[in-house]
């Protein structure tokens, strides 16, 4: 069941209806918010803007909290439009059309671009739409202005269509419309002009000069002035009959208009950004244009490409009073068989009303005559599934006042270069319109009572509509069954193609094989590759090492799929498949291709992944001792060599998700030993990042290889690193568990780094959980092994622990006599990151015993050391304590400022204890601050 409309009234009073019946939208303060948010409708405006809006500059002392209460009751109220918060503003998105103000402005603004019979039929269309007074019954200020301004809008937009009138010869319409406003505003001299002219053209030559006598006394006796030389220019010509005041009549239409277009899609749903996209291009027609309007709709089967254009089309039908055509071209048919041009021509001659016998043989004169019967007229052309340009260059439009819609999983490149198409290429509907989509069509309420059933089948479904209409179609088959059952069908991967393909004529499968059908052998084994790709997307490189080709042969292989939208570029270098698409090609490579020839595909990829990666790691972080050395990369592996840090860290970034997809691919295959060599490698950069949920994925990964390793050094080591990662996630018994499993394998072998390691990790989960003491007598312990076995890097970093775990003591003293010490060593050893510990060690400690500006110092140099090596977790840490500094001295604008540059380094990451911190440290001086 679909939803039903949402409308609101800004005409005759502050309203809003659902499907023609009236919503309750509360009290009049609550309406005044209401009309705020609608008059400023998608535009940010601020709580303070807000506040100051609907209380005029006096508000109450609870005033924040008074519009939080209504914002909230708004948002119960009114379900279907979003009121959502950006930092300190509140944005009402609602579809422009929805709202009578705005509406009356688009068909306004779009009147006064048009020819007279359009401009005529859309000012008639928005002065429909006025129905009193704006914002009726409120007396507030900032309504009272704007009031004004529409008032002054609504004036204008009715004198023109009076002129409009006149122009076309309606003047006995229009005498009791202008009598009336006449005797209203008796001092208006462009009304009096068109009474005149109204009167003069009825016949009445004597009203019409009677009528000037009387405006000009008004305004003498109320203005002391007299009409000016429009109005005497007009008076003179009617007292003379000059022959220019004739009625010019209005041309006859002999041609039939067309109206071709299918019905609009039933529950369409998002797509805004694209809609207004459309829209945009229209709205920037040059006057008069010099170019044919063309946006070419891309994406692959079963994306919504026809439901766009369509909906679009009939939201518009205003723009198009001379006609729309619509043509399939079943580019991409299951026949084969592509619609021609000149098929495609005759249909649209028919339309325009060209007697077939008299319908030219040859292409070009069937395209001439087709452009000549739609020059100069304002025709949307539809142009459906088009297979490439040569097929679409035939049926453009040769007059700058048509505009044509082109849909097609080709790209269509050379239409955008040559005729200066406006490409539009579509993605997944996001979670959020997925969901509106099936709520559309199966009511709410069915989906609110299995929430979690509705989220496994948006999962499943991936944001391609065409899947959302097949499972909503489903559901509505059987309206007793639960949406549960079809949710298990469609949980198992292998066969979640077959149930989208019940009706094999319209299923998901059966889009996709018309696209894989036009593909060549090269292009089907690349496209069939891509799918056992491990990650979300692939790099140009990465895909070199997946197939075995060159860069510049697998850059045109990759160029052809994308030209058909199998896979998408959304980025420069990366290329992406949609989740279903992925399932497809997964399917036609395990069908087409050998086991061999596929593993042997994936090993060159997750090599080229953990190689370039463990390189990279070397450059970045060179101080680490190496613990692995990963095997040799199988042939046709070609990994990435980088020259310096910053390079190193982009690509770790750039490629994360496709890493951390690697260890499971790793696991599924059986390569165990390269699971722990990628856990390893990518420890660091995980923990500097702050990806702490992929780092815990990856050492799970490598404990469940652990039994296939066989070596009880690297089993202490991934119980130990295990258990670092899960106190970094704030799971402190399983970490300890973990720690300390490491610790009795140590003891066992009597392996006393591994000892030493084990008690500083210790130290470390103490810390965490706040208890310095018993975190510092494990720390103790490690130096003390540490010093005994000679390996003073370590016991110096030992030692940076027991001295900042001194000062979150207080023993402030004792902590910066340590850290001092260490920080030396580590000079002399160049550990730049155990140099940044102990400066920002050293601030906190200068800060504690009222040392400001050395905490400043300091503080700032471990920054800079934190930055360099690309560690924006403890910088995150480190800006923190930094505020807090400026915070004590009294600074507030460079306090707040730091704490947002922390909040920034969390802002991609998932929601975490340090983010609330920071942002209540936010919240609490800003609030200081007013």
């Amino acid at each position: 069941m679909a939803a039903d409309p949402i409308e609101f009234r800004l005409f005759g009073g502050i309203q809003a209806y659902r499907a023609g019946q009236p919503v309750d939208i509360g009290h009049a303060r609550q309406q005044c918010v209401l009309a705020v948010l609608l008059v400023e409708a998608n535009t940010a405006v601020s709580a303070d803007e807000l506040i100051d809006r609907v209380w005029a500059g006096n508000p109450p002392h609870r005033a924040k909290e008074n519009l939080y209460s209504y914002l909230t009751r708004l948002r119960r109220a009114l379900p279907e439009i979003s009121i959502s918060r950006h930092g300190n503003a509140y944005v009402l998105s609602v579809e422009p059309s929805a709202v009578d103000l705005h509406e009356f402005r688009r068909l306004v603004r779009q009147a006064r671009g048009s020819d007279d019979r359009t401009a005529d039929g859309l000012l008639g269309t928005a002065l429909a739409r006025w129905r009193g007074e704006p914002f009726a019954g409120q007396d507030n200020p900032w309504l009272n202005s704007i009031r004004a301004t529409i008032d002054k809008e609504h004036n204008a937009a009715e004198l023109d269509h009076i002129d409009l009138q006149l122009r076309l010869g309606r003047h006995n319409k229009i005498l009791p419309t202008l009598n009336t406003l006449a005797e209203t505003r008796p001092l208006d001299e462009r009304i009096a002009g068109q009474l005149m002219l109204t009167l003069y053209r009825a016949g009445r030559q004597a009203d019409a000069l009677n009528h000037y006598q009387q405006t000009r006394t008004h305004l003498n006796n109320e203005l002391g002035i007299d009409p000016n030389p429009a109005l005497r220019d007009l008076h003179q010509q009617i007292l003379t009959t000059d022959p220019t005041l004739a009625v010019v009549a209005e041309p006859a239409v002999t041609s039939p208009v067309p109206r071709q277009l299918p019905a609009a899609p039933r529950s369409f749903t998002g797509r805004a950004h694209e809609l207004d996209s459309i829209t945009a291009v229209m709205d920037a027609r040059a006057a008069p244009a010099s170019t044919v309007i063309i946006s070419a709709i891309g994406g692959t089967g079963g994306i919504g490409k026809t439901w766009l254009a369509l909906h679009w089309a009939h939201q518009n039908l205003d723009r198009f009073p001379d006609g729309q055509l619509f043509v399939n071209l079943h580019g991409f048919d299951p026949s084969g068989k592509p619609t021609t041009s000149s098929d495609a021509i005759r249909g649209f001659l028919d339309a325009l009303g060209v007697d077939p016998s008299t319908v030219p043989t040859s292409l070009d004169a069937q395209t001439a005559l087709y452009r000549s019967l739609v020059a100069d007229k304002r025709i949307l052309v539809v142009l459906d599934n088009a297979a490439d340009p040569a097929q679409v260059v035939p049926l453009l439009p040769g007059s700058p006042s048509c505009t044509v819609l082109v849909t097609s999983r080709d790209r269509l490149v050379s239409l955008v270069t040559a005729h200066g198409a406006r490409p539009l290429s579509l993605d997944a509907l996001t979670q959020d319109e997925a969901r509106a989509l099936l709520a559309n069509r199966l009511g709410a309420d069915r989906l609110a009572r299995e929430p979690a059933a509705v989220d496994d089948l948006l999962t499943s479904c991936a944001g391609l509509p065409l899947a959302l209409s097949i499972v909503a179609g489903r559901a509505l088959e059987h309206p007793d069954f639960p949406l549960g059952e079809l949710a298990e069908e469609l949980r198992d991967a292998a066969s979640r193609l077959s149930t989208f393909d019940e009706d094999p004529a319209a299923g998901v499968r059966s889009a996709l094989s018309w696209s894989y059908a036009a593909l060549s052998p090269e292009q089907a084994r690349i496209f069939g590759l891509l799918g056992i790709a491990p990650g979300p997307d692939i790099s140009l490189a990465a895909a070199a090492n997946l197939t075995g080709l060159d860069d510049n042969q697998v850059r045109a292989e990759l160029r052809g799929l994308e030209r058909i939208s199998l896979v998408q570029q959304q980025v420069p270098g990366r290329y992406r498949m949609h989740d279903l698409v992925r399932l497809y090609a997964v399917e036609q490579i395990t069908v087409h291709h050998p086991q061999d020839l596929r593993e042997a595909a994936l090993r060159r990829l997750i090599d080229f992944y953990l190689h370039t990666a463990f390189g990279g790691q070397r450059v970045f972080d060179p101080r680490r001792p190496v613990a692995i050395e990963p095997d040799p990369p199988v042939p046709g592996c070609r990994p990435i060599r980088f020259e310096d840090e910053a390079a190193a860290l982009a690509w770790c970034d750039a490629e994360h998700a496709c890493l951390v997809a690697c260890g499971r691919a790793l696991l599924d295959h059986g390569w165990y030993p390269a699971v722990y060599q990628l856990a390893w490698t990518l420890d660091n950069f995980n923990s500097w990042r702050g990806h702490i949920q992929d780092n815990l994925a990856l050492w799970q990964a490598a404990l469940v290889a652990l039994p296939h390793l066989s070596d009880p050094t690297i089993e202490a080591r991934i119980e130990r690193r295990l258990g670092h990662t899960f106190g970094q996630a704030n799971r402190y018994p399983e970490a300890i568990e973990h720690v300390r499993r490491a610790l009795t394998l140590a003891e066992r072998a009597e392996n006393l780094i591994g000892q030493a390691q084990a008690d500083n990790e210790l130290g470390y989960l103490y810390e965490m959980q706040g208890d310095y003491r018993t975190a510092r007598e494990y720390a103790a312990k490690a130096f003390g092994l540490f010093d005994a076995l000679g390996d003073r890097v370590l016991a110096t970093r030992v030692q940076s622990s027991m001295g900042w775990l001194s000062a979150l003591l207080g023993e402030y003293e004792q902590a910066e006599a340590a850290c001092k010490a260490s920080l030396e060593i580590e000079i002399q050893h160049q550990d730049e990151h155990g140099q940044a510990d102990d400066l920002d060690s050293l601030g906190y400690i200068a800060h504690h015993t009222g040392r400001h500006s050395e905490a400043l110092e300091y503080y700032g140099q471990s920054l800079s050391l934190y930055r360099k090596m690309g560690n924006s977790r403890s910088e995150c840490d480190t800006l923190d304590r930094l505020a807090q500094v400026h915070a004590t001295l009294g600074d507030r604008a460079q306090a707040l400022s730091t704490w947002r540059q922390a909040l920034a380094l969390l802002r991609n990451r998932p929601a975490s204890s340090d983010a609330a911190r920071i942002q209540q440290h936010i919240d609490d001086w800003t609030s200081r601050e007013r």
